[in-house]
């Protein structure tokens, strides 16, 4: 009876952070926790803004990225948030390196030490290093907030 308690309040508490997330637009808690740390840096909130055309083999498809941030060099990058990271979703992370290399692409998980699947010996963050996919635990690491705030005051 106390576990099913448990059980009971953590779907409550999971729905009601889901709920408050869409009321603000995002499709989920960690993208919407995401977009006030990026407000809280001090820059635009760029959700969604963008479509990047790729192919799935024998399918055209589209990705819309969750955040379009400025970088260092002039340009900006990708910040993609993720809970879950579906096979289906690491399958596209590849297609989409492999077919805009130019394009920076980087991951915030909402738990960098997950298993790729129930007793993988992988974990989320493996798997990146392995790929050389840029990524980060919970939050935007400040170095990246900061490259556009760098490349904005070079331009007062």
């Amino acid at each position: 009876m106390i576990m099913w308690l448990i059980v009971k309040r953590r779907v409550a508490t999971i729905s009601k952070r889901r709920s408050l997330a869409i009321a603000r637009g995002y499709r989920s808690g960690l993208e919407d926790k995401t977009a006030q740390q990026i407000n809280e840096a001090g820059l635009d909130v760029l959700y969604e803004t963008d479509k990047v055309k790729y192919t799935w083999p024998e399918r055209q498809s589209t990705y819309t990225p969750d955040f379009k941030l400025p970088s260092s060099d002039g340009g900006f990058f990708y910040v993609e948030t993720k809970g879950i990271w579906s096979v289906e979703d690491r399958q596209k992370w590849h297609l989409l390196h492999d077919q805009h290399p130019e394009t920076d692409f980087r991951l915030v998980f909402s738990n960098q030490n997950a298993r790729l699947y129930k007793r993988s010996p992988t974990t989320y963050a493996a798997y990146c290093d392995k790929h050389n996919f840029k990524y980060a635990n919970k939050t935007i690491p400040q170095d990246w907030l900061d490259e556009g705030k760098e490349q904005s005051d070079d331009t007062e």
